[in-house]
């Protein structure tokens, strides 16, 4: 995988004024677009689509200290108004491009990423792998800001507003496996930019078949191949960091990459204040 990465950064590098074709790279480099964008912003800190807008701004510096017109350089880096370009010049630098042909800056440049592996072996991860036929995913949703660090605020919410009795009543709905309580992320941003917008679903899983209630909310999963991850101490720092070893230890070490699918959260066992828990991380996955 971490071939792949640099492969794409050069990628990137060579196509800062064409458009950049995600899709067609992964599939020459033997993966997809999401496994690549999701390993990139998980390694990288930052999503695809901001390195590149970042790096495209970096570049353009050098045109805009020169004597070309705005407008030609906008176009050249593909934007189609000198307002956008200066958007987004704006947004990197902190000054528009007037500005700094004025004045020379000040500049906030984006550097080329390289990856690397660094082996140190010291995380051992509790993984299993399991084949599941086609399931249904059933609970009450919300569109919910995404957010790496932390407790969510949001879904904290949200799953407070819910009354007690409608938690028992879907943990007696559980009839599939991953069995009980489940915090589930779908329609996640390729990218994992954060802020971006995801619907979170709390529920269960039941069989495929299974009616649904009228007031609950359905995610129907097709059947697949799951990597399961257990997390055990202080939550939800315990899991974050789980989650964050699947992409800089266990993917690159195995030959599974990300398929699309929604990321479930089975909560097995918990302190009364939820100040720890065991938990059991679903990522979908096919082979590389």
């Amino acid at each position: 995988m971490i071939a792949e990465l640099n492969r794409l950064v050069e990628y990137v590098e060579d196509h800062l004024t064409e458009e950049i074709d995600i899709a067609g790279l992964a599939s020459t480099l033997g993966t997809t677009e999401y496994h690549l964008r999701r390993m990139f912003s998980s390694l990288a800190g930052l999503p695809l689509s901001e390195y590149v807008r970042r790096r495209r701004m970096s570049v353009a510096v050098a045109d805009v200290l020169g004597d070309g017109e705005l407008l030609s350089i906008a176009v050249t880096y593909g934007y189609g108004s000198t307002e956008a370009f200066g958007r987004a010049f704006r947004s990197v630098h902190g000054v528009g491009p007037g500005d700094v042909r004025r004045n020379g800056g000040p500049l906030q440049t984006q550097p080329t990423l390289r990856f690397r592996l660094t082996v140190e072996g010291n995380i051992t991860m509790d993984t299993r792998i399991i084949d599941r036929p086609a399931f249904r995913l059933i609970g009450h949703t919300a569109r919910v800001p995404l957010i790496h660090e932390g407790t969510n605020p949001h879904i904290q919410s949200f799953i407070t507003s819910l009354p007690a009795t409608e938690h028992a009543r879907l943990k007696e709905l559980s009839s599939a496996e991953p069995s009980g309580p489940l915090q589930v992320s779908a329609d996640v941003d390729p990218d994992y930019a954060e802020g971006t917008e995801l619907t979170y679903l709390h529920g269960v899983a039941v069989a495929d078949a299974t009616p649904v209630p009228a007031d609950l909310e359905a995610i129907d999963v097709a059947a697949g191949t799951w990597a399961v991850f257990l997390s055990q101490g202080e939550y939800p720092a315990s899991l974050q960091s789980t989650w964050a070893a699947t992409a800089t230890d266990w993917f690159p070490s195995n030959p599974w990459r990300l398929r699309p699918g929604p990321s479930i959260v089975a909560v097995l066992d918990r302190a009364d204040d939820f100040a720890t828990a065991t938990t059991e991380l679903w990522l979908p996955i096919e082979r590389a």
